[in-house]
């Protein structure tokens, strides 16, 4: 898998692996000092992804938290990936801080579902639609809006990269509906989402009102599974974000994507509903 390089967003996935592990050892800061000599300020750094976690200090913890050897082995080659450039660096002026780490993670990611109830995900999104859409909301200054777009499509190139990931995506009916640019703008986002409906590694599902009620409720929400590392949910706010790190949550989360998928139109009748949008069948 070709992932997207991220230092900060690998030392924020050991830090959850790290932090799960001490509370599943039952383990307090203060019994982490007096066994390891690492102090609490440093063992918070390094669970929240702050602080590079050295190769040295992770095997006092491992040890400590009785890690089995192969996830000795997969933290270690985790924290050995840690360094570089990161992949979003030239867009970080017009990034927002709590968007930064999720598009670092999902840059790492093997595989990823989205629900989007209200509004076309964004790795599906032409640059017309993105703009469109981006100069509506009003969330991003005007004159960062140019490059807040190239960013967007950026991140969807991954789609259609060599060795790309496998996206997921459930997409409510009120969101293919929404009256984003002029006609000509969605049908053009119609055809590039039957387009990249085509890619073996792409699955779109629509869920419509007749479908009738599912678990997730109203809100827009992610998953991301990874090869090195456990999964993880996501959802925004107007302003921020959630990242859902226990693994009981994120089993939750990942029982209301069973549900969503089998409750949605299957993907041959969502493409189907997608062509009747663009007037192609």
């Amino acid at each position: 898998m070709a992932v997207r390089n991220d230092p900060s967003a690998l030392r924020w996935l050991i830090g959850v692996e790290l932090a799960n592990m001490r509370k599943q050892a039952t383990l307090a800061p203060q019994q982490v000092l007096d066994a390891t000599g690492i102090s609490k300020s440093k063992l918070s750094s390094m669970e929240n992804g702050r602080y590079q976690q050295h190769p040295d200090d992770l095997a006092k913890l491992l040890a400590l938290y009785g890690a089995p050897s192969r996830d000795f082995d997969r933290i270690s080659s985790l924290a050995g990936s840690a360094t570089g450039r990161t992949w979003w660096a030239p867009w970080s002026h017009v990034v927002p801080d709590w968007v930064k780490t999720f598009v670092g993670l999902e840059g790492l990611a093997e595989a990823e579902f989205v629900f989007e109830p209200m509004v076309l995900p964004g790795l599906l999104q032409t640059e017309d639609y993105a703009q469109a859409i981006t100069e509506a909301t009003g969330f991003v200054r005007r004159d960062h809006s140019e490059r807040f777009v190239s960013f967007r499509q950026a991140r969807a190139k991954r789609l259609t990269d060599d060795d790309p990931p496998i996206l997921r995506a459930v997409i409510g009916e009120a969101a293919l509906r929404l009256n984003v640019g002029t006609s000509g703008v969605r049908q053009a986002q119609y055809r590039h989402m039957l387009s990249l409906a085509k890619l073996p590694n792409v699955t779109i599902q629509v869920l419509r009102p007749e479908d009738g009620p599912h678990t997730a409720g109203n809100g827009q929400f992610y998953v991301l599974d990874f090869a090195q590392a456990q999964s993880i949910a996501y959802a925004e706010h107007l302003d921020g974000a959630v990242y859902v790190q226990d693994q009981d949550d994120v089993h939750t989360y990942k029982l209301a994507v069973e549900n969503l998928q089998s409750v949605a139109l299957a993907p041959a009748k969502s493409l189907a509903l997608i062509r009747s949008l663009a007037g192609a069948g």
